[in-house]
């Protein structure tokens, strides 16, 4: 069996309200995986659980 992926390609057209909405999205979302990274990377730990039992608490208070 093989996986088929539609890609589709858009572009938006925000109001200056949604795209400061998208843009302070888009940087918490950055700041968060940059958090896990750093966390994964000086901890040694890339399971997915055990990532997300260091990294959940801090990243849903920001």
């Amino acid at each position: 069996m093989f996986d088929v992926r539609l890609v589709v390609q858009v572009k938006l057209l925000p109001t200056p309200e949604q795209a400061a909405a998208l843009e302070a999205t888009l940087h918490a979302a950055n700041r968060a995986a940059d958090l896990v990274s750093r966390i994964a990377f000086t901890q040694r730990c890339f399971r997915n659980y055990d990532l997300r039992k260091h990294t959940y608490d801090r990243i849903k208070a920001e």
